[in-house]
């Protein structure tokens, strides 16, 4: 019943009149008991249809210490008025009833916020949500100290998060949930707007307010976000209200409140809705300089990858160009745009195309949107490796310690073939449990992706409790005696991309005849162990680090090419490109038969 409480009245009537309905029908009760059971089933819904705000939502009395009663949901859009001693104070309305805006999850954000008749905000409440980073990322103490910066800030809208603007009220920001508080910023804003404006509310002057700082990380400044592209959604209300009373001072507050009276509803919300511009648009262009240096990393790797058969003749630059490129990922990607794809946002996908499909959901993140698109072309072209190999920040840094490690000439292991290919279907094991938890609660599924330390190591930066901290330690710790244990074994983002990754069109990772058969080079220098014995690569296993490829053309290490080299210089003497590791074309003379002839003594 928790999640049915934590929505908004209507909401939470319609869901209660579903369950019972699809429990009637269930049961398929005779005629007389069908009318019992309707009896209750209005009886139930009554108490939720006419109840108070405060009965609902008790956190309302502390936006309104003073107040002594209040009044029933009315208007359009619908506030609840506030009174003390008989005499309105201010109104507390959801923002669900009005306004709602896809976060990162794609659910709307539900804030409870009141407003006084002078034109400030009393402060606000979040009341129900589904974000991955509010629910496991962020404690409720550093949640709470974001909403209590919009206490005593003006009606008009003119918020913004982060950074100083003129006529403009500011909010800091929480590290690591920049996208999730700019869809929340933008919800109370226009919420606030259309309520103020709907009972007649003049808005207080901005001016100079003093922030708390959340977070010592914080972005560039972020614009104010007042209009965006919302859906209006009003509730039936009742439409027996006690007469509003005049106006008084609010003895809460330390100015003296406006004389207003509640204005007749506007019928103009939902045209000017449908013209102001959508909130990904105005994310896309605050963004401009993280985007231009993501489409220039995207197009250097698909460089890469198209002339990869050239960096593989070249080790030492591709050593170097793959060193470069996976701290381009880590630092810019992963910490400083928080582009760590997760499995919770395949979840989300799923959902969003089950139920009700919005591109405003997927273009809130202009960094996650072009990070998944890239990947969705490349998984149909190259396969798995694209991604896990090259992009996955968190998967970057098990990297990085990988070959830390081995510069400090540490230890390492290989898992027999046997046990590592039982382990590879644990992944895909996890895979099926969160997507079977998202299917009953995604609020389940994302406390069960904690799973995936990349929240932790990559979003929030380990500014998280010890115990997240521990685990993912634990995991890089591993790496750096196993090379990308995780990505092998645990992933279940990994295993989710390999379902698409079966179908790739491109083979573009070289093999020989002899490899496995005899030679067994590439599959004992592969320590993602993509390689099975036999010579096969593994595509759904490979990390695409294009080692396997650089042996390939190696005639000091290829055994193929090696035999051929030892031949040439039994022949005709060394090879002039001695140490070279591009191939050396045959040039047939051992395949030329030779004859000699005994010489005659006698003559």
């Amino acid at each position: 019943m928790l999640p049915i409480f934590g929505c908004p009245d209507s909401m939470r009537v319609q869901k209660i009149n579903t369950m019972l309905e699809k429990s009637i029908r269930k049961c398929n009760p005779r005629p007389a008991l069908r009318t019992l059971l309707c009896l209750l089933l209005l009886f139930v819904t009554m108490p939720a249809a006419f109840a108070d705000i405060s009965g609902i939502y008790p956190q309302v009395h502390s936006l309104f210490p003073t107040a002594d009663r209040f009044g029933e949901t009315e208007g359009t859009p619908p506030a609840a008025p506030v009174y003390q001693n008989n005499q309105l104070i201010g109104y507390a309305f959801l923002t669900g009833d009005m306004v709602r805006i896809p976060a990162y999850s794609g659910q709307p954000i539900n804030v409870l916020v009141g407003i006084d008749t002078s034109g400030r905000i009393m402060g606000a409440r979040i009341v129900h949500h589904e974000e991955p980073i509010l629910a496991a990322g962020v404690s409720e103490e550093r949640l709470a100290k974001y909403v209590d910066q919009y206490r005593g800030k003006p009606t008009s809208g003119r918020i913004i998060v982060g950074g100083q603007r003129e006529g403009y009220a500011t909010v800091d920001a929480i590290s690591g949930a920049t996208i999730t508080i700019m869809v929340v910023n933008a919800t109370i804003t226009r919420a606030v707007r259309m309520v103020a404006e709907s009972r007649g509310i003049q808005s207080a002057e901005t001016g100079a307010q003093p922030t708390t700082s959340i977070t010592a990380t914080m972005r560039e400044p972020i614009s104010s976000l007042p209009k965006t592209s919302a859906k209006t959604a009003p509730r039936p209300v009742s439409k027996t209200t006690s007469p509003p009373s005049p106006p008084t001072t609010n003895a809460a507050l330390s100015h003296t409140p406006l004389t207003a009276a509640p204005a007749p509803a506007l019928p103009i919300f939902a045209s000017e809705t449908d013209d102001e511009e959508p909130l990904w648009v105005i994310l896309w262009s605050q963004r401009k300089l993280e985007i231009a240096l993501l489409l220039t990393g995207l197009i250097l790797l698909t460089n890469i990858l198209l002339f990869q058969d050239y960096l593989a003749r070249h080790p030492l630059l591709l050593v170097r160009v793959r060193l470069g490129f996976l701290i381009y990922t880590l630092f810019f990607i992963g910490w400083y745009g928080l582009g760590q794809l997760s499995i919770i946002n395949v979840l989300t996908f799923m959902k969003a195309v089950m139920h009700q499909f919005s591109w405003d959901t997927f273009l809130i993140d202009p960094m996650l949107f072009l990070l998944w698109s890239f990947v969705a072309v490349t998984l149909l072209l190259w396969g798995r490796g694209v991604y896990c190999g090259w992009l996955c920040p968190f998967g970057a840094l098990q990297e990085l310690t990988f070959k830390l490690a081995r510069k400090l000439k540490l230890p390492y292991f290989d898992i027999p073939h046997m046990v590592h290919e039982r382990l590879l279907a644990l992944k895909v094991v996890i895979l099926l449990a969160l997507f079977g938890l998202s299917l009953q609660s995604m609020s389940w599924a994302i406390k069960a992706a904690e799973i995936e330390p990349f929240k932790t190591a990559i979003t929030l930066r380990f500014q998280r409790e010890w115990g997240y901290i521990a685990f993912a330690l634990g995991i890089i710790a591993l790496a750096a005696f196993n090379r990308k244990f995780y990505c092998k074994y645990i992933c279940p983002l990994g295993a989710a991309l390999i379902i698409p990754g079966r179908f790739h069109t491109f083979e573009w990772l070289r093999r020989r005849k002899e490899c496995g058969k005899p030679c067994q080079v590439c599959a004992v220098e592969c320590e993602v162990q993509a390689i099975r014995p036999t010579g096969e690569i593994v595509i759904n296993e490979c990390h695409h680090c294009l080692d396997c490829q650089v042996t390939y053309y190696n005639n000091r290490k290829c055994s193929p090419l090696v035999e051929k080299r030892k031949r040439r210089e039994r022949l005709k003497g060394p090879d002039p490109d001695k140490g070279s590791d591009e191939p050396v074309a045959s040039s047939g003379l051992e395949d030329i038969p030779i004859s000699v002839k005994p010489v005659d003594k006698t003559t």
